[in-house]
């Protein structure tokens, strides 16, 4: 990890964790909304597979973007967490595609929480091996002489 930057907390990814969740609602009801009406399906279970593929397709392309663009989702940045490769740059549209998957992948077992109380740097592991990193965005501020 760079020395020039900091990893934010646990606190504060929960926090950020919370509030993309409330953001996400929205955006997957508007989402549900649409393929309901464009696929005329009239309860829950018509289209269920094709809707949760749609679903996952619609969360991969916020989270790709953003990350991609900026390193920031509307969350992140209201908390000041932003994602960059381990030499501060963005990450390439093929490494936020994977972080997604794996994200998907190792919060559904459960472990991605739980690996960052082992990780030396408290990444998560996702980050470890595709090489990015979650740091403080908000500037230090600078020491007065």
């Amino acid at each position: 990890m760079n020395p020039d930057f900091q990893a934010p907390s646990r606190l504060r990814r929960f926090a950020a964790l919370l509030y993309e969740g409330m953001l996400l609602f929205g955006l997957l009801f508007i989402a549900g909304y649409l393929f309901d009406t464009l696929t005329q399906s009239r309860h829950a279970l018509m289209f269920r597979s094709e809707r949760q593929i749609w679903l996952f397709i619609v969360l991969g392309i916020y989270f790709v973007w953003f990350w991609q663009k900026s390193g920031q989702t509307l969350a992140m940045k209201t908390w000041h967490i932003q994602l960059l490769r381990l030499d501060g740059k963005p990450l390439s549209w093929l490494q936020a595609a994977l972080r997604y998957v794996l994200c998907y992948l190792f919060t559904l077992t459960g472990i991605a929480f739980l690996y960052s109380f082992f990780d030396s740097r408290g990444q998560f592991p996702q980050d470890r091996l595709l090489k990015t990193q979650l740091v403080c965005s908000r500037p230090r501020p600078k020491p007065t002489n």
